[in-house]
Formats: structure tokens, C-alpha cells, sequence
């Protein structure tokens, strides 16, 4: 018997509770406990497909749990850009989950119960975020995502990691808060509802000359997107270890940011709007400014998490830059980069944690000559820097094509200059540390520890990276479908 759509977004959103809630209680064996977030992932992904399937076929899974006046409910509706978030985030949490086991254990690390609790948590708020259907789920889920991220940065306890996490939380919940919330509240006051609807649902109530004003309250409220000058919690985040870095940058948080973003643009003001007022055009400044900024910062960055934390910020910008062009073509390569970035970024940070764990090396200056003793790593390294400059036949040579042909169509040809100038920073700083590790003689003779489990997820999301460019269609679609009348 086929399992309903609406049983699938029961599924999905229950199994990583699940997995959360038994955490605990399975910790009386460490194998046990460890199992629970790859069999989880496995569910979630198993309903994640079963959701984006029929949202392919044309349908809107929906779930309604509750009806609290007319325009306001918790309610469930999967968008297609919905169910690539989805996507994204239970499928990657599978490996994310072996990473987090291999890199835990082989870093003797203190509270692993507790870390892989919280991350399940996590991950749950994603799914949440995803297949949300209006504002006001949205919103509660993003927050809640949010406090479930707090523990994870500060693991360590330390006071670097408590000042972290205090610089986390006060961005993070201030734009929340201050920005966002209004924001949130000017749309339900404008229109009487929250619901996301194809199109959009602001032309005509309200005026073009306050949609600029809305839209920056939505831009800078959205904090988990990173746009500077809301972005030093990101780099400040790094303390923690390196599957927290992998789910901040890949699986949940700054994908949450923006995934909103994306969302509020397509279904709350609506590309056409924001087309023919001229609304966002102001954004397509500050984003191409933070791709160029963050892009020159990762340049200075000898700390490996660091240098991809910016690299990060930047690419972020490119997903905000395609939802500001308001064009067709450059929304679908926007989601479609959310995709390709996952798998790319994910990819890189896994590899810096298996060096980290393997042979203690946090700087790229260090790496010198290691790459023949860590050659897998060091190879997925290489396939994952690809994606993310785009070069074919890696995944997101595909996002940044539509992105330059979204800029052209319009009409606003420098930010091809911005596009290009970026791939070749990203040339830059990423390369370095494969041809470091290759092409440089060694300078330290390191106690090398191969650790399966945090060998082998790197070396597959790097292949994915590589099949993502063959088999993108799927995400296409959905892509097409998002923008389609």
C-alpha cells in the first residue's frame, strides 16, 4: 500500500524527533546510540522522496495541525522549492551522521549523547523549515532551529566556545527578533493572510515604494543568510567541531537562511512584483558586495574552517543575488545552488574534520607534502573545490550558469564581472590546499590515523558532487516548477 504524501510529512518530521527523544536512552551503548542517526536520516530521506515525488506529479502535500483564525494555521504545505530543502537536508544527514560518529570517537570527544541529540533536533527544525506552508510556521521553526544549534556550538565548553555561542544567539535571535518578526507582521497586516501562494501574495496590497523597505526587513532579518553585516556569527561559529560546521553549512542552518530568503521572494512578493517595481534591485548590490568581501577575507584565512567559512558566506550571496535578479532563469539557479553547495561545501568541510582527526592539522600552511599519505581526502577535497568554482562536469557549474544567464536576462550585466571574479578567488583559495598537499615538499612528518568512518563520507559526497552534473533533472524540475505560472 502507497504511503500517503501527508503520512510521509508525518514520517519525516517525526523520525528525527524520534531519533532525538531515544538518544538518551540508547546511550547505554555507544553503538546503539551512534546507529540511531543514520537509521533516522534513512527514514527522513525515505519520506523526503515519497514527498518530493508527488509534489513532481503536480500535487501540494499538505498537513494541516491546527487552525488558529482565518489566514493563520500550522500548517504543512510542500512547495517545490520545499521539497529540494528537503532533499537536501535528509539526505545529507545520513552522511553527516557516519562523519559526526567517526569524527566523535576518533576525537575522543566529551557530551557525544548530548551532541547527537541536539543535532537530531536540528535537523527536525529543517525538515520543519522545508515543508513549511505559510510565515508563521516558518518563523516558530526557524527559531527553534536556532536554540537546538546553540549546545552544538558551544560543545566544547570553552570560554572561546561560550563567547561564540553568545555572538551566535545575539545575531541570530536580535535580527529575529528586530527585523524579521516585523517583517512577518507587516505581511499578515498588509494582506490578512501568511500562507505562501504561487506569485506571490503582496501586488496589490502594497505599494512599490514600500516594498524595498519590506524586503530589507526580510534581507537583514534573515540572519542565518549571512549577508554582511550580519555574518560574524558564521566564522565565530567554527569553534565548534567539524560535523556542527558540516550541519551549519550544508544540512540546516545557513540553508534554512537561505531557503526563507528564496521563499519570501517567490511566494510572498512574488518575482513579477519584485520585477516591475524595481524593489530588489538595492539587493543585488549588497549581495554581489558580500560575494566579493567574504571572497577577499577567505584569501587571508590560514585556519582550514575559517577560509571555508567565508567561502561559505560568499556562496551564500550568490543564492540571495539570484532571488534579487527576480528573474526565472536566475531563481531556478538559485535553489538549484542550494543544492550544488551542499553537496560541494559539505564535501570540504568534511575533509578539513578527517584531516583534523587523521593527522591534527587545522592550517592550510600545514598541510605541505600530505596529500600522497591522505589521498582520498585530498582528492575529495579536489572534486568539492571544483563544484563550488563551478567547472564542469561538477554539480555547480549548472547553478552558476543559470546565475550569469538569470544576470543577462536582467539586465544587469556586471554581475557577471562579480560572478567571474569570484570563481577566480575561489580558484585561489580553494586549490591551495590540494596543491599544497601535492605539489609542495613536506615539511612535517605527522603521526597519520586513518579513520574509516571519517574517510569515506567526504569521498562520497564528493562523488555526488560529480553525479549531481549528470543527474540534475529531478532538482530542475522542481527548480522550473517554482516559477512556472
Amino acid at each position: 500500500m502507497m504511503m500517503s504524501a501527508d503520512s510521509a510529512i508525518i514520517l519525516g518530521l517525526l523520525a528525527p524527533l524520534v531519533v532525538a527523544l531515544l538518544t538518551p536512552f540508547l546511550a547505554v551503548r555507544a553503538t546503539w546510540r551512534d546507529a540511531a542517526g543514520p537509521i533516522g536520516a534513512v527514514v527522513t530521506l525515505f519520506a523526503a522522496i515519497h514527498v518530493a515525488m508527488d509534489v513532481l506529479a503536480g500535487n501540494v502535500p499538505t498537513l494541516v495541525v491546527a487552525n488558529f483564525a482565518d489566514g493563520i494555521s500550522l500548517t504543512f504545505a510542500v512547495t517545490p522549492l520545499g521539497a529540494i530543502f528537503g532533499l537536501v537536508a535528509s539526505g545529507l544527514w545520513i552522511l553527516a551522521a557516519i562523519f559526526s560518529v567517526g569524527y566523535m570517537r576518533g576525537n575522543h570527544e566529551k557530551q557525544q549523547t548530548r551532541f547527537a541529540a541536539f543535532y537530531a533536533v536540528a535537523v527536525h527544525a529543517a525538515l520543519a523549515i522545508a515543508w513549511s506552508g505559510n510565515l508563521l510556521v516558518l518563523f516558530i521553526f526557524y527559531e527553534i532551529l536556532t536554540f537546538s544549534t546553540y549546545p552544538l556550538v558551544t560543545h566544547k565548553e570553552s570560554k572561546v566556545a561560550r563567547n561564540a555561542g553568545r555572538l551566535y544567539m545575539g545575531i541570530l535571535v536580535g535580527t529575529s527578533v528586530v527585523l524579521l518578526l516585523p517583517a512577518v507582521i507587516w505581511v499578515w497586516l498588509a494582506t490578512g493572510t501568511l500562507d505562501f501562494q504561487q506569485g506571490g501574495i503582496l501586488e496589490g496590497y502594497i505599494s512599490p515604494q514600500a516594498a524595498p523597505f519590506l524586503l530589507a526587513l526580510f534581507a537583514f532579518g534573515i540572519g542565518k543568510a549571512a549577508l554582511m553585516p550580519f555574518h560574524r556569527w558564521l566564522p565565530a561559529a567554527m569553534v565548534a567541531p567539524t560535523p556542527v560546521s558540516a550541519l551549519l553549512h550544508a544540512v540546516a542552518v545557513v540553508k534554512a537562511g537561505v531557503f526563507t530568503m528564496l521563499t519570501v521572494v517567490v511566494y510572498i512578493f512574488g518575482t513579477g512584483f519584485l520585477s516591475a517595481s524595481g524593489a530588489s534591485q538595492w539587493l543585488v548590490w549588497i549581495a554581489s558586495f558580500t560575494i566579493l568581501a567574504s571572497s577577499f577575507v577567505a584569501i587571508t584565512k590560514d585556519d582550514i574552517k575559517a577560509r571555508l567559512a567565508y567561502s561559505t558566506i560568499s556562496q551564500l550571496s550568490y543564492i540571495v543575488l539570484g532571488a534579487a535578479l527576480a528573474s526565472a532563469i536566475a531563481i531556478q539557479g538559485a535553489a538549484l545552488h542550494i543544492v550544488m553547495h551542499a553537496a560541494g561545501k559539505i564535501t570540504l568541510f568534511f575533509c578539513a574534520g578527517a584531516i583534523y582527526v587523521c593527522a591534527h592539522v587545522t592550517k592550510v600552511s600545514d598541510l605541505d607534502g600530505q596529500g600522497p599519505e591522505l589521498k582520498w581526502v585530498f582528492g575529495a577535497f579536489f572534486l568539492g573545490a571544483l563544484s563550488i568554482i563551478g567547472i564542469p562536469p561538477l554539480g555547480g557549474s549548472w547553478s552558476k550558469f543559470y546565475l550569469m544567464v538569470g544576470a543577462v536576462d536582467s539586465g544587469m550585466l556586471f554581475v557577471l564581472g562579480v560572478l567571474g571574479l569570484s570563481s577566480l578567488l575561489n580558484i585561489y583559495y580553494l586549490l591551495e590546499p590540494v596543491s599544497r598537499g601535492f605539489f609542495r615538499p613536506k615539511v612535517k612528518d605527522l603521526k597519520i590515523t586513518l579513520h574509516p568512518l571519517v574517510i569515506i563520507p567526504p569521498v562520497v559526497t564528493a562523488a555526488l558532487s560529480l553525479l549531481l552534473f549528470f543527474f540534475v533533472d529531478p532538482f530542475a524540475n522542481l527548480a522550473s516548477m517554482m516559477v512556472s505560472p
